[in-house]
């Protein structure tokens, strides 16, 4: 499948900004099955420069300043994007099972050392016994890795409602565990943490899911979204994708961006602003196919 994604962010400013210096993640990662054909990054107003780098998870990052006082900053990111993802034919036999997954981390320094920063908490991935317990029913130590996996992202799917607006990027997992609701991002975080928990490596991958309208009825414009979803490492298959939200492997409509330990590393925008006043946000998505 090939894409336009269109992402549009609007601040709105009560009081000027003097001065804006920020980092944009909004380049469509290479993937074995993704490919990004072309990608432009429009900014109002215009900063003086914007260099590009690639950043320690291996995304390509774009920085920018502004330096002009303004009271709106439009950033919007138009990329055109091929997905050939087809889903592997996984055969589970060769994925190890839980203990013997634990017993390689322990005897393989090499493998470990590469997995680590995955392996361990990060800013929004931590864990108690109320998380281990949450998790530890889909890992049993005869368990395949994957198919333990599989279960637990099942389990959130089932067992949480996705309700908008119902959490923000600072809800603890402890309260999404409590109450039972998120968004995607706290299914991820909660996936992660369960995940590391129980000793095995995985990272929070960001990106965009094409959305389908009800049957009739036409897509409205902007009505797609950021998404985010989880890869674990599994002995044997590699780097596995599952999305929690929707209980699938992520396949054509997943359009990757970035991975990192959780959200922070990946944030479609992170900036900071001179600034005394409050200000407004939008954010607007699109995912169209082109082909």
């Amino acid at each position: 499948m090939k894409y336009k994604v269109i992402h549009r962010t609007v601040y709105e400013y009560r009081e000027p900004v003097s001065g804006y210096h920020s980092v944009a993640c909004l380049y469509p990662r290479p993937t074995p099955g993704q490919v990004c054909n072309a990608f432009e990054l429009k900014i109002i107003p215009a900063p003086a420069e914007v260099v590009g780098r690639v950043d320690f998870f291996g995304n390509q990052v774009h920085y920018f300043s502004i330096q002009v006082p303004h009271r709106k900053l439009v950033v919007e990111a138009q990329s055109r994007v091929e997905n050939n993802f087809s889903e592997p034919e996984l055969h589970l036999h060769s994925s190890y099972a839980c203990r013997e997954v634990r017993a390689l981390f322990q005897r393989d320094l090499t493998i470990k050392s590469e997995v680590l920063q995955y392996l361990l908490p990060s800013p929004f991935v931590q864990w108690d016994e109320e998380v281990q317990d949450f998790a530890s029913t889909c890992f049993a130590d005869d368990q395949p890795l994957y198919e333990g996996i599989r279960q637990l992202c099942e389990k959130i799917y089932k067992e949480f409602d996705f309700i908008p607006e119902a959490t923000t990027v600072h809800t603890p997992l402890k309260t999404v565990l409590r109450e039972k609701k998120g968004v995607c991002q706290d299914f991820s975080h909660l996936a992660l943490a369960g995940i590391r928990s129980m000793g095995f490596a995985a990272r929070y991958v960001s990106g965009y899911l094409e959305t389908l309208p009800p049957p009739g009825r036409e897509k409205l414009q902007g009505s797609d979204a950021s998404h985010a979803w989880i890869s674990a490492y599994v002995p044997g298959l590699g780097w596995c994708d599952f999305d929690p939200t929707n209980n699938v492997v992520p396949g054509q409509r997943h359009i990757t961006t970035a991975w990192g330990r959780d959200y922070s590393d990946v944030p479609p925008l992170k900036g900071i602003l001179l600034s005394s006043g409050q200000q407004k946000l939008k954010v607007e998505v699109d995912v169209v196919p082109v082909g």
